[in-house]
């Protein structure tokens, strides 16, 4: 959700807010707040690094300079202990514990009061504490100067040697030097690699024969390679691998701690050769393999009921237990890879916690394992008695979301209501019924003489409703569940309902869709769905948008879109996303997706009009159109730091007809063959998570600007191929506030050259000229639970301005407040990609 707003601020309050930040920042010098023997940390500089990484030996430093870029933030802090006192503040401290004190005594035995007291008293002192500790609300927005500590160079420089003879530099050397001038200090690392060590051997020394025989065979994965650097990080992910070689063997006992290494460099220049070396455990001739004797599922994990067993019911040699068997063991059953007579297996123990986890039906699911005493005369094999363990979640559960948007000067409140039915008929399904409606803001748009001229506000109407029913499995008309278990697989049965009721159609959406859906690993998602149904019906358009869509080329296709359609697909969707929730490394995203439409045209239209080449109907009218659409979205995130990322964004679409359609623009001319899809299928440009210095869905078509509109974003602009990307800098200002600098470009395009749109088609000669840009900055408040988003952007290159007048960020409202360029503030819930 997002919204946007022109905001056209004047020019004397820019100029006046630029005075003020300039005079207030000018004052705060940065070393105001030295001591007298004090210097200020202003530049670390890293020389001499050609193979080693860069970025990881950056990371070391334990010291950095103030930032400057794109805050100062040592100004900021100087500013804020301007009116900062640490007495004023301590007294405060004080004044507010001794008057909680009195406040608790008076209260005496009234254990309710009192216990709001402390709560009350708890917040202010803290609160008050922090004001103590690191100053006011200014000084936290900004950063206390960074004094130079020659101790923390020293411990940086050591960090660094350590850092390159783990990495293969055996003789490295790092020299830190310091030069200060005006109180100012920059510190230099001077690295001399040298040359890397290369493993030239690499050899085995494996006590338990069975052992080595089972690392032996999973060899061709192994990480240590012959001619490689040598890298103590590399070696230890070769033990953790091991590890789970043998874990997942049936070693329930087998730890990292058997594995050692030994490094020789003792023979040719800048070579080593490695042992890799496992024991077995002290006073043991081999590592015990176990194997799964019995196999126990408490399907009500923490319920107890006192003087009560619960029940047990045995299905395929596991014993479920419970107090009331609320779920289908057929179902349970299905998602346990743990199995009666199998070699204990790591891989398999969490792969039937990920299994139960991602049922949505239980809050905890863990496996855990009790040996069982072995006979004296057996010393290489055990066995394990497996406990699974799952606590269910709240059976029902109800979501209500109020909000409200602030579109074309008009407030439109808006609100969802949600209800979860976890475990609905038994068999851990996942039952969502939703039910949304909202107002929003609309410009009136005139027409006739004054085509396109925004003369009024009105608020649209949207309400909505939708069923969604998840099984936990495949809905297929065979038994097979039992090959895709690994995956967890799941079906989706979906409903949806949309009324929509604007100035120009009103118009209602009536959706079914069928979903299988797996994960065939922890980032790679599939989504097929077989059955996509929409029923699509304009009960109303406004006869002036009529005209104002007539008028334009191509309007009669348009028009065309807009009629009662039923739309028959079928889609696919893959995502691989890396990029963890708490964003703690780099990551990708990738989405792809592919539909058709049109499926089974023939049941719907007669075939004489069919093969007259146009389109039909029958009984009913309702149109079916045969089109094709695919999209790509990748996303790549590089984290900077702990707070700050760079982001970055290529999208791309396409929506092509795969028939065309014969039509007349009036009775009295000739059928004409154009491309029609679905409206709703078109590619659009502009918006809060598209181009944000444009309206959304108003970006293209390419470089056409048609002449009878006085504004090029009165109306939506569909397309048939979508090109766009973003790049943004996000970065912390203050606690839960963050910073964005982005810019945008991306534009639509139609396919085929029509003459009367020149400039709308895609060509390979000039497309790269038609990108439109827009640039801005934005703040967001991470509140964990949600993040809200303000973005400001202006247009920066305009592809639909005549050849020359295209680079109109002078224009923009900010330099020039009867500019039609308005600086857009976008406000939305989440990132924008």
């Amino acid at each position: 959700m997002f919204v946007m707003l022109p905001w056209p601020p004047c020019k004397a309050s820019w100029t006046t807010l630029g005075i003020v930040s300039a005079t207030l920042l000018a004052g705060c010098s940065p070393m105001r707040l030295l001591g007298p023997r004090q210097q200020l940390l202003s530049e670390v500089k890293l020389e001499g690094v050609r193979r080693a990484d860069r970025e990881a030996l950056a990371a070391l430093y334990r010291q950095e300079p103030n930032r400057k870029f794109p805050v100062p933030l040592l100004a900021i802090y100087n500013l804020g202990y301007t009116f900062y006192s640490p007495e004023r503040a301590e007294a405060r401290l004080q004044a507010t514990r001794a008057q909680y004190a009195a406040l608790i005594a008076e209260a005496g035995t009234d254990s309710v009061k009192v216990g709001k007291l402390l709560q009350k008293r708890e917040r202010k002192v803290q609160h008050q504490q922090q004001v103590l500790e690191k100053g006011n609300a200014i000084m936290r927005l900004g950063q206390a100067p960074a004094v130079y500590d020659s101790t923390l160079t020293s411990v940086t420089a050591d960090q660094m040697r350590i850092y390159l003879r783990s990495h293969g530099y055996f003789r490295s050397r790092v020299q830190a030097t310091d030069t200060a001038q005006n109180r100012r200090v920059t510190v230099t690392y001077r690295i001399h690699e040298g040359q890397p060590f290369l493993v030239s051997q690499l050899r085995y020394d494996i006590a338990d024969s069975a052992v080595a025989k089972a690392i032996r065979a999973d060899s061709s994965r192994s990480l240590l390679r012959v001619g490689q650097t040598y890298n103590e990080e590399l070696i230890g992910r070769e033990r953790s691998r091991i590890e789970s070689v043998l874990k997942n063997a049936g070693y329930y006992d087998f730890r990292q701690q058997f594995i050692t290494l030994e490094a020789d460099t003792s023979f040719e220049p800048y070579t080593v050769r490695l042992l890799l070396q496992v024991a077995n455990p002290p006073g043991q001739q081999t590592h015990r393999v176990y194997s799964v004797r019995n196999v126990s599922f408490v399907t009500d994990a923490g319920v107890n009921r006192f003087g009560i067993q619960r029940d047990t019911v045995r299905r395929n040699g596991v014993y479920y237990l419970a107090f009331n068997h609320r779920f289908s063991t057929r179902i349970l059953d299905r998602k346990l890879a743990v199995r009666p007579g199998d070699r204990y297996s790591l891989q398999n123990t969490i792969q039937t916690q990920r299994q139960l986890s991602g049922m949505d039906v239980f809050r905890f699911a863990g496996v855990n394992y009790q040996k069982v005493e072995a006979p004296a005369d057996s010393v290489r094999f055990g066995q394990l008695d497996a406990v699974v363990s799952t606590t269910p979640m709240k059976r029902f559960q109800e979501t209500t979301e109020l909000g409200g948007t602030y579109v074309a000067g008009l407030p439109g409140p808006f609100g969802n209501f949600r209800v979860r039915v976890r475990n609905a008929f038994g068999g851990a399904e996942v039952l969502d019924i939703g039910l949304r409606a909202g107002l929003e803001g609309q410009y009136i748009l005139a027409g006739n003489e004054n085509e396109g001229q925004q003369v009024g506000n009105q608020r649209t109407t949207q309400l909505g409703a939708d069923i969604n029913l998840t099984l936990p499995q495949f809905l297929l008309p065979w038994h097979s569940n039992r090959l895709f278990t690994r995956y967890s697989p799941r079906t989706r049965l979906s409903t949806a309902y949309t009324y929509v009721k604007r100035q120009e159609y009103t118009r209602t959406n009536l959706e079914f869709t069928y979903d299988y859906i797996w994960q065939h690993s922890a980032y790679k998602q599939f989504i097929l769905t077989p059955l996509d149904i929409s029923l699509i019906n304009t009960s109303a358009i406004d006869d002036t948008f009529r005209v104002r869509l007539g008028r334009q080329p191509n309007g009669q296709a348009l028009l065309r879109s807009f009629q009662s359609v039923l739309v028959p697909s079928a889609n696919a969707t893959m995502l691989y996303n890396t990029n963890d929730f708490n964003q703690t490394q780099d990551g990708r995203y990738l989405r792809l997706f592919a539909e058709i439409g049109g499926l089974g045209r023939g049941v719907y239209t007669r075939t004489d009009e069919l093969s007259a080449g146009r389109l039909g109907q029958r009984n009913i009218n309702i149109k079916v159109y045969d089109f094709l659409r695919l999209s790509a979205d990748y996303r790549r995130y590089h984290k900077l730091s702990a707070r700050q990322f760079v982001v970055w964004r290529l999208n791309a679409g396409l929506a092509r007809a795969l028939t065309r359609t014969q039509i007349r623009d009036s009775v009295s001319e000739p059928y004409r063959s154009v491309a029609i899809i679905p409206y709703d299928r078109y590619m659009f440009a502009g918006g809060g998570s598209s181009v944000r210095a444009w309206l959304p869905r108003r970006l293209g078509v390419g470089s056409y600007r048609n002449p009878q509109l006085v504004r090029s974003e009165s109306i939506e602009q569909p397309g048939e191929l979508l090109l766009e990307g973003s790049l943004e800098y996000r970065f912390p200002i203050y606690d839960y506030i963050y910073g964005a600098a982005f810019t945008d470009f991306g534009n639509v395009w139609t396919l085929d050259r029509d003459p009367q749109r020149p400039g709308a088609n895609f060509a390979a000669d000039r497309f790269y000229r038609e990108f439109a840009v827009g640039s801005g900055m934005g703040l967001r408040l991470d509140f964990t639970f949600l993040i809200v988003r303000l973005d400001f952007a202006a247009k920066v290159y305009d592809p639909t301005q005549p050849s020359g007048q295209r680079f109109v960020l002078p224009k923009a409202a900010i330099f020039n407040t009867n500019s039609s360029n308005n600086l857009r503030l976008n406000i939305g819930i989440g990132y924008p990609f």
